[in-house]
């Protein structure tokens, strides 16, 4: 009986599987899929244009009221960065950051070793020259002595006058010697209050009340009032700022800057916290321009503090042509910057910032406040709108925010 058999080589190319050259070119296909979907991908971010923003503010209290507006940053007039009066090695670093801290509070140490003996020794000197005048005193008060009874017995004839003449030169000698003693004593007493001041200076106070904001140094760093040593030495342990010193710099534009007086109402409105309308006035107006920005800085005091107020926040001022009482009601409407509002199918509109898209809203504007619009609705404070948006931008497209926005 014949036997039907099938050679190893004809297993191996007609087994079950698909041939080894379909796997290839399958795993071709993939590689290609994934080619194309990356160049997609880069050619779709290509078209996602970059834009700038900004946040809508709230109008707050200012109304019709508002003369001018402008924006500046929260700035604090009294604020210090303490350093050591001598270079040395931090052992105790006594503060952290956003602790309040009081006038004279320790804030730190230096090593004080050589400086304390230093101080003992120069004590001791002390001690040892008033030691010096009593002795000095007791030996003139002697000799004075000594004098009195030469001149009685010189008197009854029972000694010299030379002897009694001997006896007041050593009086004489003994009470330079004991205003020496003291001019020595004087001295030393002087050394002793320099050792003290130095060594006063291994500890670090508070000048004035205030918060930290700032810790430059840790202990086991050296720290120094110059700048030396490069990276490795400090030049200060930390920053104090008087929060009851805070106030708004403000950048106005020199062609409105004549609208603006000492003493003018104004308002003040965070960025952090948009519905919050803060009362404030004009301070001064710096008699300086700066020409790159043709603008004037003005400073505007706030007259309510809160711990929410920090240094460098973002503000924006405006300033009014009569103080408003507490119950005017704030008008509608938002403030948005001009180049966000622009013209869609006839109509405006403002791109509000939703994630990595933008929503297109249509608005109806008011009377402009300075350089701002005024929407009267489609934008409420606190929303992130598109500033000179593109022309090819539309409702649900992509953004994506310029480089340090």
């Amino acid at each position: 009986m014949k036997e039907l058999r099938i050679q190893g080589s004809e297993r191996e190319d007609h087994g079950g599987g698909p041939p080894r050259w379909v796997w290839g070119l399958l795993a071709a296909l993939v590689v290609l899929a994934l080619l194309a979907a990356g160049g997609w991908w880069w050619w779709r971010q290509s078209q996602v244009p970059e834009v700038e923003t900004a946040s809508a503010q709230a109008r707050g209290g200012a109304g019709g009221n508002a003369v001018l507006q402008a924006t500046g940053y929260v700035t604090a007039r009294r604020a210090a960065t303490v350093s050591t009066q001598i270079t040395g090695t931090l052992t105790e670093v006594l503060f952290e950051e956003g602790d309040k801290i009081q006038k004279g509070q320790v804030l730190a140490r230096l090593e004080d070793h050589a400086l304390r003996a230093a101080l003992d020794m120069a004590r001791a000197n002390v001690k040892s020259a008033q030691a010096n005048i009593e002795a000095t005193r007791a030996q003139w008060l002697q000799a004075q002595s000594d004098l009195k009874r030469q001149d009685e017995l010189a008197l009854s004839g029972m000694t010299t006058k030379q002897s009694a003449e001997q006896a007041r030169t050593a009086v004489n000698a003994y009470a330079a010697q004991l205003e020496a003693r003291r001019r020595e004593a004087d001295a030393a007493t002087a050394q002793a209050a320099q050792a003290q001041v130095n060594f006063d200076y291994t500890v670090v106070k508070a000048p004035f009340s205030g918060v930290i904001t700032a810790k430059a140094a840790q202990v086991g760093e050296i720290v120094s009032p110059l700048s030396a040593g490069g990276g490795f030495t400090r030049t200060g342990v930390g920053t104090i700022v008087d929060m009851d010193s805070l106030e708004v710099d403000v950048d106005v534009n020199e062609a409105y800057i004549g609208q603006v007086k000492a003493d003018m109402p104004a308002q003040a409105v965070l960025d952090a916290y948009p519905d919050w309308r803060i009362p404030a006035h004009v301070i001064a107006v710096v008699p300086s321009a700066d020409r790159g920005k043709a603008t004037v800085k003005v400073r505007v005091a706030l007259e309510q503090k809160d711990q929410r107020v920090v240094p460098d926040m973002g503000v924006r001022v405006s300033f009014l042509a009569a103080k408003e009482s507490a119950q005017t009601a704030p008008p509608p409407g938002v403030l948005v910057p001009k180049s966000a509002v622009v013209p869609r199918d006839g109509a405006d509109v403002v791109f509000v910032v939703n994630g990595q898209t933008v929503a297109q809203r249509k608005v109806r504007q008011g009377t402009p406040v300075g350089e701002q619009a005024v929407v009267l609705d489609g934008v409420k404070a606190g929303d992130t709108v598109v500033l000179n948006p593109p022309d090819a931008l539309r409702d649900g497209g992509e953004i994506k925010p310029a480089a340090g926005k």
